[in-house]
């Protein structure tokens, strides 16, 4: 037996990890905690490293060659299948967009993805670790030895018998995955002669890991410290415990998306008969169904599941030839990783879906338009500017007469208590209301669909670019000023007002030629000056009803154009303070969106734990439920 405190020397450009860690990782220890702290994914910083390694790097003493791969610091995924670090860049990209919109504890989960990724990624991938756990007396100790072939995990009546993990390498250049897994140095060791017969066990790393039921609460600790850091596992169960709720509720069941990476063996079919053990074989590939593991059988990816008996030996020539292939296959790592992503996407899920389809359309842009143009009164002061208009040219084309008795009216109706003649005392708060529910409703209509942390986002912002807005629309409408002022006059109104001139000039000269006739100053004749003065007083209303009719279409243009232009310039002030800031807080969950489409790796709407997974290969007939006994 060869102890792996012999062999903890780079190998092939393997670093023993020991470097940038201080030396030997002890229980607890992770390597991006020592990178950073806990929650610290910069993979900027790694990349840096990366560069000024790959600089001053050259051939390590006592290497015959170049360093390998594992010796260079890349950025994250770099050593990663092109679709899982496709994947692994759009998570790092989602948590960076996501930090002030999703609380830190659910971005917890994908933080450390990606701090295991880019720890694992910076140790051996011609190495596959995994780990064998299991309860209490289920014999996963004892199936430990029958794998390496010599007794190497302690195994007895006693629990618990294993007190801490216990590895198992068949090649070197492993000692950087065991510091980070922090197996104690006296706990490495080798099979016999190295395990240079095995050659499909070539790069096998095996875990012994304490009793995941165990009494003791630290062995517990270390058993889910493991499974989190571990390429694959073996789930030993026996034919009395493999019901257990504790390992189908603490383990199979949240770790359903790692069936890839999941081996589960039903030890002890010796103290079974035949079909005995078909039963309860039978059985327990119903309860894993029914905690969504998926099996590996007729050739799909998913678990594999068999019968053995590490004490006589039934099933593990099958389970061994099982993990040889696992093992030389070598897309463990990444399958890991897929489905830690997998199960992060699972977990981020609400915080970027949800029902309906988000956003702004064009027909809610305008509600928001107009609700505001109503607020400053735009459609009002439009038919105020007409008002004016032709006012102003009945005024000026009108028969003096007319006038007069237009000006007394006003002249009566001056100082009058009428409530309906005086402005009403809350107008300015009223339009204030206005202004506050035309935001409301867009910032409601906006964050509709959209899931919790987005939506909180989307009002946020709104709400923002509400504070001064209606003071903001008051200065506006003072400085475009009162369009109903001062209109402008249309070229042909010289002409009406002397046409209106002319026809009370016949007027008093026909009531004039009248009165002479009465005193005798003039020759009699009644129809001359009848007729003239008729044509004045006719002529004066058709003159001012022709020009009442002829200033409507003007009127009515200049009345549009004034509501127009108010408008448009309250609609530019809505969209600066409100409409663009919301269309931001919509364009970067559309964003994440897609980051989170690509984390998920194939559409959002479709299953993710369980789903298509990217750089999960599948294992094909080799992890097929093989039944061996």
């Amino acid at each position: 037996m060869v102890d792996a405190d012999d062999e903890r020397r780079p190998n092939d450009g393997e670093r023993d990890g020991r470097g940038e860690r201080g030396g030997k990782g002890e229980p607890g220890d992770r390597g991006p905690d020592r990178e950073g702290g806990r929650g610290s994914w910069d993979d900027g910083l790694i990349a840096r490293r990366a560069s000024e390694r790959a600089a001053a790097v050259g051939t390590l003493p006592g290497e015959d060659g170049p360093p390998d791969e594992e010796d260079t610091l890349p950025p994250l995924g770099g050593n990663y299948g092109g679709p899982l670090r496709a994947r692994l860049d759009a998570l790092h990209e989602l948590v960076g967009l996501s930090r002030t919109r999703v609380e830190s504890e659910a971005l917890a989960e994908a933080g450390r993805v990606l701090d295991e990724a880019a720890a694992r990624q910076r140790l051996s991938s011609r190495h596959t670790v995994i780990a064998i756990a299991g309860a209490t007396g289920s014999g996963k100790s004892t199936l430990f030895n029958a794998l390496a072939g010599v007794p190497v995990s302690e195994t007895g009546l006693r629990r618990p018998t294993t007190s801490a993990p216990i590895a198992l390498s068949w090649s070197e250049g492993a000692a950087g995955l065991l510091d980070r897994l922090a197996v104690p140095g006296r706990l490495r060791r080798r099979p016999l002669a190295g395990g240079a017969a095995d050659t499909g066990l070539q790069g096998l790393v095996l875990i012994d890991l304490p009793d995941h039921d165990s009494a003791v609460t630290a062995h517990r600790d270390q058993v889910d410290r493991v499974l989190g850091l571990v390429d694959g596992v073996i789930w030993v169960v026996d034919p009395e415990k493999y019901a257990d709720a504790a390992l189908h509720e603490r383990y199979l069941r949240p770790l359903a998306g790692h069936a890839e990476v999941t081996f589960v063996v039903l030890n002890q079919i010796d103290r079974l008969g035949t079909e005995a053990a078909d039963l309860v074989l039978d059985d327990l590939r119903r309860l894993l169904d029914e905690d969504g593991v998926a099996l590996g059988e007729h050739g799909e990816p998913g678990a594999g599941v068999l019968a053995v008996s590490a004490l006589t030996g039934d099933g593990v020539p099958e389970l061994r030839d099982m993990i040889a292939a696992f093992v030389q296959e070598r897309t463990a790592l990444e399958r890991r990783l897929a489905a830690d992503v997998d199960a992060a996407a699972a977990r981020l899920r609400p915080a970027y879906l949800a029902d309906g389809r988000p956003g702004l359309d064009e027909r809610a842009r305008e509600a928001f338009t107009d609700r505001l143009a109503a607020a400053v009164g735009a459609q009002a002061a439009g038919e105020a500017a007409e008002r004016v208009w032709r006012r102003g040219a009945i005024r000026a084309c009108g028969t003096p007469w007319l006038r007069l008795y237009r000006w007394y009216e006003r002249i009566r109706a001056h100082g009058s208590t009428d409530p309906h003649l005086s402005s009403p005392v809350e107008e300015e708060l009223t339009a204030r209301q206005r202004v506050e529910q035309a935001v409301r409703i867009l910032a409601d209509e906006a964050s509709r669909g959209l899931p919790t942390p987005w939506a909180q986002a989307v009002r946020e912002a709104a709400a923002r670019g509400a504070e001064g807005l209606p003071e903001a629309l008051d200065e506006l409408t003072v400085t475009l000023g009162d369009p109903a002022a001062r209109p402008p006059r249309p070229a042909w109104w010289p002409a009406a007002v002397l046409a209106q001139v002319v026809m009370t000039l016949l007027q008093v000269f026909g009531a004039l030629w009248l009165v002479g006739q009465i005193v005798g100053v003039v020759e009699p004749g009644l129809l001359p000056p009848v007729l003239v003065m008729l044509g004045g007083i006719v002529g004066g209303p058709l003159v001012e009803w022709a020009c009442e009719g002829a200033v409507k279409g003007p009127a009515k243009r200049y009345g549009q154009e004034a509501e127009r232009r108010l408008r448009e310039a309250t609609a530019a002030c809505g969209r600066a303070r409100v409409l663009d800031p919301v269309a931001a807080e919509l364009m970067r969950y559309r964003e994440v969106r897609e980051q989170y489409a690509t984390v998920v790796g194939t559409r959002p709407s479709t299953r993710i734990v369980g789903g298509s997974r990217a750089g999960a290969g599948r294992l094909g007939a080799t992890r097929t439920g093989v039944r061996g006994r």
